[in-house]
């Protein structure tokens, strides 16, 4: 039985035309402007319209976290965690209607949005925990009589750009944590899947004007990349958090550098496994399939590229096709279905783009891809899933596509392997299948993997809860948990005391008066 969108649109505040901004409990009411209309991949309906925010409204917008932030920061660190407890528990109550719509309007398995909405619960109950351990240290000083410090101040006002592929988790993982840290959030959802950002906010609103927060903590502006350029520029934006592709994280690593602010970036994958002549096939396999099709290859943890031993290759090869061939592709609210639709047809057309400049490279396709039609396909966003011989150094192969293509490589031995996974310009998640304990000890040290993630027999995972989200090269360095991850939401301060009745000075400097 297929969800009510409809009833489950008003259980999450949705209208059919929804404001451009909120700073809370306050949301616009504009009357005029260009509309952004969201549009289901599953479906092709129109799901709801939001109006473009404006450069006034964009202002507004700030200011009125500006003045939340003197507010804010003076609240102590476990209460500003118990009201993120709240948020998390309130998630608890719609994650069902919550993830739903994330699945109707991004496209995902209904379980993925589901584990989506999951993984905002998750980092709630993490950043409670951290709001009771942002320490800092004692520090020994060369002057006598002295003692040495540091503390960890709140930065103000945090910018979070978002991707359409984790259209809510993203933010939540950023705002949990910039939150307990004693900042204020100014969130910028992509335009392709604005309502699951407004429906977020209008959940966040009932927490906190429960505990009578006022305006501006937490803060939604909806609108389309100039938007992300005027937060990238403010220089009333200290830090800013975005997710997405590599062209978009270096265009806004630049303007924040331009006026020497603070990034957080988690952009390109690109990830490969490594397939060991020691690898359970078996498992290699669910771990490959899965990490290629699902979210129709539109993660950023998406295998991208299989690095198969030469003795095992065809073996696997045929275990894949076979595979394959047993996807059911239709709407993802249908938990039959294993891949659902691309996000739209530019999406579709990337992807018919990427798998003609495989062939025109040399690349042997052993799944064809291909556009569905009709019926339930109707949106023209379904798309195969197909599999292509590759060499690793194919310009194709080293630029990533949003969508479900593998590709397959094959290599002699281990040495070669690793530099394989390694010979692309982005490094999020890589894995290897194998059960040689040399192998697998060999791909996890400073000669292996140099990814931000390097798994061992799981596939190309992302972030885990309490770990690091990391990201080398054109990653773009990202890390959004792990233990000391709210040190990236924060400022760093040495405070030095003197408790003595003289001043000695550093290196013994005498300076009499």
């Amino acid at each position: 039985m297929k969800p009510d969108i409809n009833s489950i649109l008003a259980q999450l505040g949705i209208a059919g035309y929804n404001p451009s901004y909120s700073t809370g409990s306050k949301w616009s009411h504009a009357a005029n402007g260009e509309h952004i209309h969201s549009m289901s991949p599953v479906d092709g309906q129109k799901i709801s319209s939001v109006f473009a925010a404006s450069l006034e409204e964009y202002d507004h917008v700030i200011s009125t976290a500006q003045e939340a932030y003197k507010y804010w920061n003076k609240v102590p660190a476990p209460k500003r965690g118990e009201i993120v407890r709240q948020f998390g528990d309130a998630l608890r109550k719609q994650k069902t209607a919550l993830g739903t719509l994330v699945s109707y309007e991004m496209g995902k398995s209904l379980q993925e949005g589901l584990g989506e909405v999951q993984e905002m619960i998750d980092i709630c109950d993490f950043a409670v925990g951290l709001s009771r351990q942002l320490y800092g240290l004692t520090m020994h000083s060369e002057r006598p009589n002295h003692r040495m410090y540091e503390q960890w101040h709140p930065l103000g006002v945090v910018g979070i750009i978002s991707a359409f592929n984790f259209p809510v988790a993203v933010w939540s993982w950023n705002a949990a944590l910039a939150w307990v840290c004693g900042n204020v959030c100014v969130w910028k959802p992509s335009e392709k899947t604005p309502i699951t950002a407004i429906a977020c906010q209008r959940i966040a609103e009932e927490v906190f004007a429960a505990n009578d927060i006022p305006e501006g903590v937490s803060n939604l502006i909806i609108g389309d990349a100039e938007i992300g350029k005027l937060l990238s520029a403010d220089t009333r934006v200290p830090l800013v958090s975005a997710t997405g592709s590599t062209r978009m994280g270096k265009a806004v690593a630049m303007q924040v550098a331009n006026r020497l602010g603070k990034t957080i970036l988690e952009l390109g994958g690109n990830n490969a496994i490594i397939i060991s002549k020691d690898a359970d096939l078996d498992m290699s396999l669910i771990g490959a399939v899965f990490g290629a099709v699902g979210t129709a290859g539109q993660r950023c943890t998406t295998t991208r590229r299989l690095i198969i031993h030469e003795s095992v290759y065809e073996t696997f090869k045929a275990k894949l096709v076979k595979a394959y061939g047993q996807l059911r592709i239709g709407n993802p609210l249908d938990q039959n279905n294993h891949v659902g639709p691309l996000i739209d047809k530019d999406a579709v057309n990337a992807y018919l783009a990427s798998i003609e400049k495989c062939k025109a490279e040399g690349g042997k396709f052993v799944v064809e891809g291909g556009v569905l039609e009709g019926g339930e396909y109707s949106s023209g966003c379904y798309v195969k899933p197909c599999i292509a011989e590759v060499e690793n150094h194919y310009e194709i192969v080293q630029h990533e596509t949003f969508a479900p293509i593998l590709y397959l490589i094959k290599y002699n031995d281990l040495e070669e392997a690793i530099a394989l996974q390694n010979g692309v310009p982005q490094g999020l998640s890589s894995a290897i299948m194998t059960l040689n304990l040399r192998e697998a000890e060999q791909f996890l040290s400073a000669q292996g993997s140099d990814c931000g993630i390097a798994n061992v027999n799981i596939g190309t995972s992302g972030a885990e809860i309490g770990g690091a989200f990391g990201g080398e090269k054109e990653t773009g360095g990202g890390r959004e948990s792990g233990s000391d991850a709210w040190k990236a939401y924060m400022r760093r301060q040495t405070n030095t005391i003197n408790y003595s009745n003289t001043l000695p000075l550093a290196q013994g400097i005498k300076f009499d008066l």
